[in-house]
C-alpha cells in the first residue's frame, strides 16, 4: 500500500556523501564528475531536507579542492573538511597518505538520528551496514546513492533502497570540452 503523498512530503531526511568514494567511481568506471546538485535533489525528493553533508578529504596545503568545495556549500551542503594524513612511508621513502570520513559520517548520522525519518547515503563503502542497520532498527528508512560496480553486495542488500547512480536524472557534470 502507498504512503499518501502528505506524509511523504513530512518525511525528514538526511543526506551524507562520501565525496571521494562517488569521485573515484565516477572517474574510474565513467570519466566523468558526479553532479552533486542532481544527486542532492533526487536524495531529497520532495521531502522535507532537515541537513546535507558532504564529506571531503584534502591535502594540506593543496588549494585545487576549493573551488568544488565552496560549490558544495552554495548548492546546499554542510561542507566537513579533513586534510590527509601520512599513513606509512612506501617505496623510495613516498608517503603513503590516509584520509577516511566513515566514522565522521556514522557519528554524524547518529547524532541527527532523532532528527530524521531518511537517511540517504552517498557511498558504496559496505563498511557502512553496521550503522545503517542501527538507524533501520530505530525506523529510520534507509536509502543508498552509489555506483552499482563499486558498492557492496551486502550494503545493497541491507538498506531499503539502493539506486545506481547513473539511473539519476542529470547524474554526471558535463564535459568541459563539450
Amino acid at each position: 500500500m502507498a504512503e499518501p503523498l502528505g506524509h511523504y512530503q513530512e518525511q525528514r531526511v538526511g543526506v551524507f556523501v562520501d565525496t571521494q568514494n562517488l569521485y573515484h567511481s565516477a572517474r574510474d568506471y565513467y570519466e566523468r564528475n558526479v553532479n552533486f546538485e542532481s544527486l542532492l535533489r533526487f536524495a531529497v525528493g520532495g521531502r522535507r531536507l532537515v541537513r546535507a553533508t558532504a564529506y571531503v578529504v584534502e591535502k594540506e596545503g593543496d588549494t585545487s579542492a576549493w573551488p568544488f568545495i565552496y560549490k558544495l556549500s552554495t548548492i546546499g551542503y554542510k561542507v566537513r573538511r579533513m586534510y590527509l594524513t601520512v599513513k606509512e612511508t612506501g617505496e623510495g621513502g613516498r608517503p603513503i597518505y590516509s584520509g577516511n570520513w566513515d566514522m565522521g559520517i556514522a557519528a554524524d548520522m547518529v547524532r541527527l538520528m532523532p532528527y530524521l525519518d531518511v537517511v540517504v547515503l552517498g557511498s558504496g563503502d559496505g563498511d557502512f551496514v553496521e550503522i545503517l542497520e542501527v538507524l533501520m532498527e530505530r525506523g529510520i528508512r534507509v536509502e543508498v546513492i552509489a555506483f552499482r560496480e563499486t558498492t557492496a553486495q551486502r550494503l545493497i542488500d541491507a538498506v531499503d533502497r539502493f539506486t545506481h547512480l547513473p539511473e539519476i536524472p542529470g547524474a554526471f557534470m558535463e564535459p568541459k570540452n563539450a
